[in-house]
């Protein structure tokens, strides 16, 4: 659970970063990176809240 909620943040930091540099540069491509880290972490953190369900439930 500690690894995951690590890679959750670091992603999190990713995408902040990437539309910092985006808000910098106004190149396109940082924005486009920005969008698909979040959409990973996003993913991320539906599957940690989801295996904090099935361990309540289970």
């Amino acid at each position: 659970m500690l690894l995951l909620r690590f890679v959750l943040v670091l992603l999190l930091i990713g995408s902040g970063a990437c539309f910092a540099a985006y808000a910098l540069t106004r190149q396109t491509r940082y924005l486009r990176w920005g969008w698909a880290v979040l959409k990973v972490a996003l993913l991320a953190a539906c599957g940690f809240f989801g295996i904090l369900v099935l361990e309540r439930v289970l």
